[in-house]
């Protein structure tokens, strides 16, 4: 039986609404932390569209204020990264003496962001592979199931974070628990930084868009080459197999549109120092060469101010 009764998804974004609307129609108790969406979701609740069946939630808990909802057993961070510096406001009033704080954010150093606010004991990372976009506030599509790669900060998983997994299932949601959260995440950089980044380089270009070029695609393959030699510089073995599978996955995607060129298209803060500017940083303190990512990381900060 599972000690995770109540649950607080902090961000109503498309993961926010996408995962808490899951475990919502699972059973679960959640209260969604909301900012923008706040009315609407109240008003409306949440609708969500999924390959294996659409469903409507016509009444959900959402609040304005962390101190509204209280201590609860398990935190699913989902806000971007760009949002971090209001973590220290909204995790304390969340935290009991035994809840877990589940970070579903992108790249890497966020995790570290959690750990100086909860402890590295409590903090489980999660990197999703979905395809999910917000169409409208209260509303999100999945156009691809895929998965949740986790792991904890401090090292292999705990009894607790197999029930985290455990609580997925039941919603519907593969999670499958890695011994290595670091490993995780340079594996997921192997996709973001080439797609996302290569997406908000051509000013709002679909995954599509990108294969279809073959000067572009070379750029993937190149960018992927130099996250596959930054991770080896720290021990992190990533195959050539896996670069090869995660091309071959995003053809069949069609005019996909990567959650960062979503982000830059509507005018808001990009991640950009997590996914490019601290891996970046990360490869040169090993002494790796990585000038196409620097190139990148560099375009990118140009168009994100």
């Amino acid at each position: 039986m599972s000690n995770i009764s109540s649950i607080a998804v902090v961000g109503s974004g498309a993961l926010g609404l996408y995962y808490g609307g899951r475990l919502v129609r699972a059973g679960a108790d959640v209260s969604f932390l909301a900012r923008s969406d706040l009315e609407v979701l109240r008003r409306r609740g949440i609708e969500v569209k999924a390959p294996d069946g659409d469903f409507v939630l016509p009444a959900v808990k959402v609040f304005a204020t962390p101190e509204e909802i209280g201590p609860v057993d398990l935190v699913i961070i989902t806000l971007k990264a760009t949002a971090n510096d209001q973590l220290a406001r909204i995790l304390p009033p969340l935290l009991h003496a035994n809840t877990a704080v589940l970070n579903l954010q992108n790249g890497l150093g966020v995790d570290e962001q959690v750990v100086a606010l909860v402890g590295a004991e409590r903090t489980l990372g999660g990197l999703c592979y979905v395809c999910v976009n917000r169409l409208a506030p209260g509303v999100t599509e999945c156009t691809f199931l895929g998965t949740i790669i986790a792991g904890e900060f401090s090292g292999a998983p705990k009894p607790q974070t197999h029930e985290v997994a455990a609580l997925f299932a039941l919603a519907g949601i593969e999670m499958i628990l890695r011994p290595s959260l670091a490993d995780a995440r340079w594996h997921k950089l192997v996709w973001n930084v080439p797609f996302n980044g290569l997406a908000v380089a051509g000013r709002g270009i679909t995954t599509e868009d990108i294969l279809r070029s073959p000067e572009m695609e070379a750029e993937v393959w190149a960018l992927m080459r130099e996250v596959q030699a930054s991770a080896a510089a720290y021990g992190i073995v990533i195959e050539d197999r896996y670069l090869e599978d995660e091309v071959e996955r995003t053809r069949p995607m069609g005019p996909y549109k990567p959650s960062t060129m979503i982000d830059y298209l509507a005018g808001k803060p990009l991640e950009v120092e997590p996914i490019w500017g601290e891996p970046l940083r990360r490869a040169e303190a090993k002494g790796v060469a990585v000038p196409r990512l620097a190139a990148l990381y560099g375009r990118l900060k140009s168009l994100a101010r």
